[in-house]
């Protein structure tokens, strides 16, 4: 089991480096001049151009800004905005509230997608069930950001039951409805495979066999149908996981949500290219952390994926 981890830790490593050479070649090969953008409608002095320039590299060959940032990457030091601010301390002030918000869209995912895709599975072919496909197709084929804008208008504006936006500190209460909305489309799918996995557990001789010795409906759902269909469930919201912090950028916003995703949101409207490649780089750490943290839940749960060569 060691040897699996350390072989999935190494993996990784060509995945962080590709993914950061993307990134940084993305945002920084653009056409312009990023401090240009800086002074938006104002023309800078060619002093203060070529000052900011020298202090953020960017008179410096391509490849050899690249290696500067990812040495400052590798020590923890994820650089300053144009503005001066420190991009470590702009990530600890931040992500913890979208921690707090991909938790609590995990936990919807879980108890309102889990339910409903039990309750199909038992219930196959029938109004619920059909109901139920009918909703999550539609919710599928819906974009996040109008998802998000319908949810805020009718139980936000209209209905009053949420705040429209997050207010000051982000308390859990407000978290709410962005959670919804952000947990939304990967709830959908969560029904589905439920539903999927419950009703091909339901066939299985050993369930047969439950019934057969005057076992329960009420011991046999959670025991045996649930408990067996909940593996391939289990393993694709720890993958949602790392899905909903990366993906929060659009709900945060919308709703205003002091997180990362917002901070990210914010950035590229300013154009400060350094707080976006350092964010960006720390959310596909994430992902990618997240990644083998899954495929090492894979072969705790099935054995045989640990000495598949």
């Amino acid at each position: 089991m060691l040897w699996y981890i350390v072989r999935r830790l190494l993996q990784g490593i060509p995945v962080f480096f590709g993914s950061t050479f993307i990134i940084f070649s993305m945002v920084f090969l653009t056409p312009g001049n990023p401090v240009l953008r800086m002074f938006g409608d104002r023309t800078p002095a060619p002093e203060q151009v070529a000052a900011l320039e020298e202090k953020f590299h960017l008179n410096e060959p391509f490849l050899t800004r690249y290696f500067l940032y990812l040495g400052d990457i590798l020590q923890g030091n994820l650089g300053t905005t144009y503005a001066g601010q420190s991009v470590n301390e702009i990530l600890a002030r931040t992500f913890p509230t979208t921690l707090r918000l991909a938790l609590l869209a995990v936990i919807i995912q879980l108890v309102i997608g889990v339910l409903v895709g039990l309750i199909s599975g038992l219930r196959k072919g029938g109004i619920f069930d059909n109901v139920s496909l009918l909703v999550t197709l539609l919710i599928i084929s819906m974009p996040v950001f109008v998802l998000a804008f319908v949810a805020q208008w009718i139980f936000g504006i209209q209905l009053g039951w949420f705040r429209p936006t997050v207010g000051a500190g982000a308390p859990w209460s407000d978290l709410i409805l962005p959670a919804i909305v952000l947990a939304g489309l990967n709830m959908a799918y969560v029904v589905r495979l439920t539903r999927a996995s419950v009703i091909e557990t339901s066939q299985n001789d050993f369930v047969r066999m439950a019934y057969g010795k005057g076992l329960s409906r009420g011991r046999v759902i959670p025991v045996h149908i649930l408990r067996n269909s909940m593996i391939p469930v289990t393993t694709n919201l720890a993958a949602d996981f790392g899905i909903l912090i990366v993906g929060a950028t659009v709900t945060e916003g919308i709703f205003n949500v002091p997180g990362v995703g917002n901070e990210l949101f914010k950035a590229i409207n300013r154009g400060d290219t350094p707080e976006i490649v350092s964010i960006v780089t720390i959310l596909v750490i994430v992902y990618v952390l997240v990644n083998i943290a899954i495929d090492v839940l894979y072969g705790v749960l099935d054995p045989r994926i640990r000495y598949v060569k």
